[in-house]
């Protein structure tokens, strides 16, 4: 009996011991991957972290603005929607075309401003969004209109950029006379203040656009249409020819030259006094000696430029449209300049 009693109870310790054993073993296989899956849980959490930083910030879509207060909405904008734009002289081919002078420019144009002589072209007489250098145009409306420079305006939401959402340092319900309008519009491309200039022309914007497109054929700009005073549209378009025209003419105002020339100012604006810088940083170069002067961009535009300078003693209008690179038309003028200066007289 005793033999049976021994047996049973080695029988069961047989049993339950490997049991044991087995949940160990269990234990350990479980517990064995659990320290690399905690570690590539952390891995992947780093990388998410390191992801969402190196991310670039999504682009705003709208600028609300309510009262004196301005707020920027944002969007994500799909991978394949922040690739560059393709302007309009790419998606036409102007960039293709190849020039002495390895100009970053699809379109220049270079003119003896005193017997209207071409020194140098290309590409043109092909009308392309022209951007705010619409706003030589304004000026010249402006002033030839003779309308009052003191006269106090005012901006309204009608001056805010509904379709390029640009911002602005002008409010709504800024106020500032006529002539720091134009001074910053030419000198800073301030859009408000390009817009407000065409609400408060007689018959407002719509009898504002039209003075400038008639002045336009008044002066055999052909290739040249606009629809509005500041050249956030792409529908502002002319070609360098055409665009050599107006700068002849808008040299001939003394406010037009000093206000595009005009390094920097300080203007008042609804009791707040604002700092304005011009957007061409060769106005204030002491190696340039520049008449009057107009940048522009949009994408659809590129980077585009027009001057009119004197190069060792001559003058010259030149004209520089679908520049690609933010410094690239200034580069452009400064090898035209070279260029220019290495001819011998006759040449020229």
């Amino acid at each position: 009996m005793y033999k049976l009693v021994l047996g049973a109870l080695v029988s069961l310790l047989l049993i339950v011991t490997p049991a044991s054993a087995a949940r160990a073993q269990s234990g350990t296989a479980a517990g064995a991957p659990n320290k690399p899956l905690v570690k590539k849980s952390r891995a992947v959490r780093k990388a998410v972290v390191r992801r969402k930083a190196a991310a670039p910030r999504p682009t705003p879509r709208r600028v609300l603005t309510l009262g004196h207060k301005s707020k920027e909405v944002y969007q994500r904008v799909a991978g394949a929607a922040r690739r560059a734009v393709m302007s309009a002289g790419d998606l036409a081919g102007l960039n293709l075309t190849r020039d002495p002078l390895d100009l970053k420019s699809s379109v220049a144009f270079v003119l003896d401003q005193s017997n209207s002589q071409v020194l140098f072209e290309k590409n043109a007489g092909i009308a392309l969004p022209i951007a705010s250098i619409t706003k030589l145009m304004t000026g010249l409306i402006v002033v030839q209109a003779q309308q009052d420079m003191n006269q106090v305006l005012t901006i309204t939401d009608d001056d805010v950029d509904h379709e390029k959402h640009t911002g602005s340092r002008l409010r709504v319900g800024a106020h500032m006379t006529r002539a720091n309008m134009l001074h910053i519009a030419l000198m800073s491309s301030e859009n408000r203040a390009a817009s407000a200039l065409g609400r408060n022309y007689p018959g407002g914007l719509p009898a504002f656009v039209a003075a400038m497109n008639a002045k336009a054929r008044e002066l055999g700009m052909n290739d040249t249409h606009y629809v509005d005073a500041n050249g956030l549209s792409s529908r502002n378009v002319a070609s360098a020819r055409d665009l050599a025209k107006l700068v002849v003419v808008a040299h001939q105002e003394p406010l037009l030259r000093e206000y595009s020339t005009d390094p920097k100012s300080v203007v008042e604006a609804g009791g707040r006094m604002l700092h304005f810088s011009n957007t061409n940083y060769l106005v204030a170069s002491p190696d340039w000696d520049i008449g009057l002067q107009k940048t522009g961009f949009i994408n659809e535009a590129g980077r585009c430029l027009v001057m009119q300078a004197v190069i060792q003693g001559r003058a010259v209008v030149m004209v520089f449209l679908d520049s690609k690179g933010k410094q690239s038309r200034t580069a452009d003028a400064g090898r035209m300049r070279k260029w220019l200066e290495a001819l011998k007289p006759e040449g020229m």
